[in-house]
């Protein structure tokens, strides 16, 4: 059995809706169908998920979303317009909408929460009605009924691991199922949903809980590429990776898959084949536990910005016990959460995501790290871009940091720091922002210009 899942640009109409079909119908291992919620129909267009967000600000303003409502239920009709479908399941659509914007406002996260799944679960619905108005029988899977029991944080939801006992009785059901991604049901009977592009997440949960032989991942691309295609023209596709590569790639930067998607398959030892839905012969990428490693020491190079550092200088650090500890201690005080420690015998800094921070909060930080572990020297660097070079094949092979490090450094790139994880599987550089581009294009190029695309 597989479970597959299609995102929302796979969605965004009634055309998409028909190549999603014959997809499925394809194959009759297809059994459960994960959605997302309408995506973009061409560039400038807004997403559904969007738009209900900015419905849920405006109600929590107290202000009437008249036109945002209109267009959240134009885009759902124009969909069922084009497969044919009665304006009974839009009646149904809008009725939701309705309800949900009325709901109780006193939790402002949770309330947010509830209209953000909307575009998923509607979608479902809509999507399981077009398969039986095309003869096969299929049927809408409501979360909470099936037993997708998420922990009560919004926006950041966590499956409880007794929900995968009660989705395994999904296997009774007969026909193809519809199950709506992005979100699952507190034990109370709230809706919380999992962080941006979450449908990806419960794809991989339903894989795990249901014994799946495989969990397709259905997008807009033909593959996953060795560096990002907005940068490179023509990259080098990759045919086959390990969870930990594209864990890694898809932390810095590669948007085709959620990077906390593959967990749930990856404890379950399940492939994830990532395919196209525009092109459904293409090879796609397969994600599986271990490969051969034949395509040399890097598979990927990402990057992403938005990264600061805090750097921490002391005489005789690394002869005072616990000074990491009380470092780290201070920034959880802060709520901020960190990305990677590199450090010397004198010194450390710590990657943080940017946007956790203002002024005030890093003048508070500052006072607080020289007042308790007196440090001699604190200070903040800003607009940061790390560049991840990702490969199972650099645990074997020498000399892939020099040739990266030279790399950088014949394109007049300043690496502010390097870090190398402990499963050698990557190694990551920190850079300025404004070099981010020129590094990737460095690296990419020493690793893969000689390579046949």
């Amino acid at each position: 059995m597989k479970v597959v899942k299609f995102g929302g640009s796979s969605l965004a109409s009634g055309k998409q809706l028909e190549k999603v079909f014959n997809i499925v119908i394809s194959d009759p291992e297809r059994k459960v169908v994960v959605v997302s919620a309408p995506g973009k129909r061409y560039p400038k267009d807004t997403k559904v998920t969007d738009l209900l967000i900015e419905c849920a600000e405006m109600c929590l303003e107290q202000r009437e979303p008249k036109e945002q409502f209109h267009t959240l239920i134009e885009r759902y009709a124009a969909i069922a317009d084009e497969i044919g479908l009665s304006g009974e399941i839009i009646s149904e659509i809008r009725e939701d909408l309705t309800k949900r914007l009325g709901a109780d406002k006193s939790n402002p996260e949770r309330y947010m929460d509830l209209l953000k799944a909307f575009g998923e679960d509607n979608n479902a619905k809509l999507v399981a009605a077009f398969f039986r108005h095309k003869g096969i029988e299929a049927s809408y899977v409501d979360p909470k009924e099936a037993g997708l029991f998420v922990s009560d944080e919004p926006g950041n939801a966590q499956v409880l691991s007794e929900s995968y006992e009660r989705l395994y009785a999904l296997h009774e059901r007969p026909g193809i199922l519809v199950f709506p991604g992005f979100f699952g049901y507190s034990k109370e009977g709230d809706v919380y949903t999992f962080s941006r592009s979450g449908s990806d997440i419960t794809g991989a949960i339903l894989a795990n809980a249901l014994k799946a032989d495989l969990y397709e991942n259905f997008t807009d691309v033909d593959a996953v590429y060795a560096v990002n295609p907005n940068l490179i023209e023509t990259p080098k596709e990759i045919k086959e990776l390990t969870f930990r590569e594209m864990r890694e790639l898809s932390y810095a930067g590669f948007s085709v898959l959620h990077d906390e998607a593959l967990v749930p398959a990856f404890r379950a030892g399940i492939p994830v084949h990532i395919k196209n839905t525009n092109n459904p012969n293409a090879h796609g990428t397969r994600i599986v536990a271990d490969r051969d490693n034949t395509n040399g020491p890097v598979i990927g190079v990402a990057s992403d910005e938005g990264f600061c550092s805090v750097y921490v200088s002391k005489y005789l650090m690394n002869r005072e016990i616990g000074f990491g500890r009380k470092l780290l201690h201070i920034l959880e005080d802060f709520g901020l959460s960190y990305e990677h420690t590199p450090s010397g015998i004198d010194d450390l800094s710590v990657i943080l995501r940017e946007n956790q921070l203002n002024p005030e909060k890093e003048t508070a930080i500052i006072d607080r790290i020289k007042t308790e572990l007196h440090a001699d020297e604190v200070k903040f660097e800003h607009s940061l871009a790390l560049i991840m070079v990702v490969g199972e094949g650099m645990r074997h092979n020498i000399g892939t940091m020099a040739r990266a490090s030279k790399a950088l450094a014949k394109a007049k790139v300043n690496i502010e720091m390097i870090n190398q994880g402990s499963s050698e599987v990557s190694m990551m550089f920190g850079v300025k922002e404004i070099d981010e581009v020129k590094a990737v294009k460095a690296i990419y190029d020493e690793f893969f210009a000689a390579v046949p695309v």
